[in-house]
């Protein structure tokens, strides 16, 4: 198998930390080149904060990290702290790092790096609001192309939202920017509510990171425990950012399907809204492969299995 080159956009957020050791704990498979961050769970002074904390913990503060998009393209700004805490990582000792964050723009960095790559070599895996990757891809469409495929968690069919009845929250936050990104032209692969409510954590594996685990894992080891419900039961939460890692790494966890995705933008009731053809019916062309199941527990285990082992 050869090393997945991939840059990582993500508003961390608890589930974005679990993202970033997942893949630094597999550098046999993963070369994560750099961070970008953006407003989503908590806004981009504290994701780029927490960015550089997790990567710290983690022992890689050679990764550098930008700072992205501090807002929204066409909407009001919505946060999550409700789930991640006002500082963005509820249930660890939070503090400012040593590594320091890039001067240059996230967005600068991204059109920067794919111009001096190989086309079709570096994946872009997104686990926040979408901002970064439609001003990238309204700036400089013919960069954009030169990605392999963009990996996104966001988006909901039958689980329905979590931050309203019809949106999960990364498209919620910036549906707009998610609507671009539909029409970009690149590879998408996208791992919505659907799959990641299946995978979960909680008290037995921060349990076991802290009693097996090595420094990174005993460190982030609060980030499982549940700060709400969130509809799947007070006991576990589920490890949603980290599955667009878990599927680079074991995609035959994950079932598929090629389906035409659009977003609902406009809409009082449904703003935010994935909706998905699986069955055809619209006529439209497909342009996102949709991870629609999940072998849960497996996926679960790779996470953490491998976040110990750091």
């Amino acid at each position: 198998m050869s090393t997945e080159k991939i840059i990582l956009d993500c508003d961390p957020g608890r589930d974005d930390a679990f993202a970033i050791a997942l893949a630094l704990a597999s550098p046999g498979e993963i070369a994560l080149l750099g961070i970008t961050t953006v407003a989503g769970n908590v806004g981009v002074e504290l994701t780029q904060r927490n960015a550089r904390l997790v990567l710290e913990l983690c022992g890689r503060p050679d990764i550098p990290v930008y700072a992205g998009a501090d807002r929204p393209l066409n909407r009001e700004m919505v946060d999550a702290v409700d789930f991640h805490g006002n500082s963005g990582l509820h249930g660890i000792d939070v503090y400012e790092p040593a590594n320091p964050l890039q001067p240059e723009h996230a967005i600068d960095y991204l059109l920067q790096t794919l111009t001096d790559a190989e086309a079709a070599s570096i994946t872009l895996v997104a686990t926040g609001p979408l901002t970064n990757l439609a001003i990238a891809m309204e700036r400089a469409p013919d960069v954009m192309a030169r990605l392999k495929q963009v990996v996104i968690m966001g988006g909901a069919q039958r689980a329905g939202g979590n931050i309203t009845p019809a949106a999960e929250f990364n498209i919620y936050a910036d549906p707009h920017a998610a609507a671009r990104v539909m029409r970009g032209g690149v590879p998408l692969v996208m791992f919505g509510l659907d799959v990641t409510h299946q995978v979960l954590a909680g008290n037995a594996e921060a349990d076991n990171m802290r009693r097996h685990g090595g420094v990174a894992a005993n460190a982030l080891s609060g980030l499982v425990l549940p700060v709400s419900e969130e509809h799947v039961g007070p006991a576990q939460t589920p490890l949603h950012d980290p599955c667009t890692i878990a599927w680079l790494l074991q995609p035959e966890l994950f079932q598929t399907r090629l389906v035409n995705m659009e977003i609902e933008c406009d809409s009082p009731l449904t703003q935010g809204m994935t909706v998905v053809d699986m069955r055809a019916k619209t006529g439209r062309a497909p342009n996102v492969l949709w991870a629609h199941d999940v072998d849960g527990p497996a996926t679960a285990e790779l996470i953490i299995s491998r976040i110990m082992a750091l």
